[in-house]
């Protein structure tokens, strides 16, 4: 299975690991293109954090041991995209 984009939940301690630590584990894991990290929620002692994550035949596996030695937690896969190519999502008006 060719998997191209995942989105996921991630939350990790205010003070460790840094944006720049995690974006440097995700990026070390071979297959990834590009990713992008947006915080989300913020409290006292956590972050939460959307990481999109895109590149060619991605392995889940590896993401979230990447992730987790960086010292964050993946919670849940928000979004993915497999095939030959990305579709992007279109939101429904109601």
């Amino acid at each position: 299975m060719n998997v191209r984009r995942v989105l996921l939940d991630v939350d990790k301690a205010v003070a460790r690991p840094s944006l720049i630590e995690l974006a440097r584990a995700i990026e070390a894991v071979e297959s990834v293109a590009a990713l992008n990290i947006t915080v989300t929620e913020i409290d006292i002692e956590t972050l939460g954090m959307d990481v999109t994550i895109e590149g060619e035949a991605l392995d889940y596996d590896r993401l979230v041991d990447a992730i987790e030695s960086a010292g964050a937690v993946v919670h849940s896969i928000d979004e993915i995209v497999v095939g030959s190519r990305i579709v992007e999502c279109v939101r429904r008006r109601r």
